[in-house]
């Protein structure tokens, strides 16, 4: 771990904004990315795309049938049945009916979330790219890296030892 008690490993030592802006991968795994794109996905009404991949995600790490079983029928019921609060738009859908969640699994809405990452890859991903919120961010993010004092004080060196 480093010294903020994060993971580190050789492939993470971009922070960040730097990292977010390498793959939707690395975004989706950083909490405060997943929190920064989820306010993105707001502003374009498009949070649910989001919110759905994260809950399939969570449907892999669930243990137990039962759990399993209400877990799927909460995701059925939120982002892919006809009446859902979050419908997610994904082909097949119209397809989908309740009997899927008599057998659950934990990849059993895989398809569809591959369909819904991809979506958010090659569409949404690229415009939070370019937005306030990303750039912002990353001004800050550079701010905190390259202080000007900081900048100054090594010009201010440069020119006594440079003379």
């Amino acid at each position: 771990n480093d010294s903020e008690g994060h993971p580190s490993s050789s492939h993470q030592t971009l922070k960040g904004t730097s990292r977010w802006a390498t793959s939707l991968e690395n975004l989706l795994e950083d909490p405060e990315g997943v929190k920064r794109f989820r306010e993105f996905l707001k502003k374009e009404f498009s949070e649910e795309n989001v919110l759905f991949w994260l809950a399939c995600e969570e449907l892999k790490k669930t243990q137990g049938k039962k759990q399993m079983q209400e877990k799927a029928k909460e995701i059925y019921m939120t982002f892919l049945s006809s009446k859902a609060s979050s419908q997610v738009n994904v082909e097949g859908q119209s397809r989908l009916s309740e009997t899927i969640l008599e057998t659950p699994h934990p990849l059993m809405f895989q398809k569809l979330q591959d369909q819904i990452f991809n979506l958010m890859k090659y569409d949404s991903y690229s415009r939070f790219l370019k937005s306030d919120i990303f750039l912002n961010l990353k001004k800050c993010e550079e701010q905190e890296e390259n202080p000007p004092e900081a900048q100054t004080a090594a010009k201010r060196a440069s020119r006594i030892y440079n003379t």
